[in-house]
């Protein structure tokens, strides 16, 4: 999508004027006495518009671990404040090991699934500490199989890049 098409960047350039180019490291500056803002602010409000987003997204996720709504409130939290550095962290793990993005799959298939009452088809809720065990369990599982059977020579990731 063209930048000048996206909503966000619309509705800034609505609340206030955007330069041509960057001015050093400032987000405003003033120009013939008028208060303008750089593209740096509107790459700052677009990241930041994306922490939001995926912080919204991951209310599901938490909401599979419990109803609390204290924890549901402060993991959303904690999800804006560090989910880029997870974001990047997760991509060279990826790279790393080629197999976990099969078992994040698995993960987000299991959460998904007891988000739809999987646990009470087995019998009741599954505890906490069984459905960390599974994720953590196949987190582990598909690193040590990464790295017990290393990608050959040539095999490309298309998926990844």
């Amino acid at each position: 999508m063209a930048p000048e098409r996206n909503p966000l960047l619309r509705l800034l350039r609505r609340l206030l004027p955007v330069t041509d180019g960057f001015r050093g490291y400032r987000f405003f500056v003033r120009d013939g006495g008028r208060l303008w803002a750089t593209p740096l602010l509107v790459a700052l409000v677009c990241l930041e518009a994306t922490d939001i987003v995926f912080a919204i997204d991951s209310v599901p996720a938490i909401y599979a671990l419990t109803r609390e709504p204290f924890v549901v409130f402060t993991s959303n939290v904690f999800a804006i404040l560090g989910l880029r550095s997870m974001y990047f962290l997760l991509g060279d793990a990826v790279e790393r090991f080629h197999l976990l993005r099969y078992g994040l799959a698995v993960i987000l298939t299991f959460v998904g699934l007891k988000m739809l009452g999987f646990d009470r088809w087995l019998g009741g809720e599954l505890p906490i500490a069984a459905s960390l065990g599974i994720i953590a369990g196949v987190l582990a599982l598909t690193i040590v199989l990464s790295l017990r059977y290393p990608r050959r020579a040539g095999e490309a990731d298309a998926a990844v890049r």
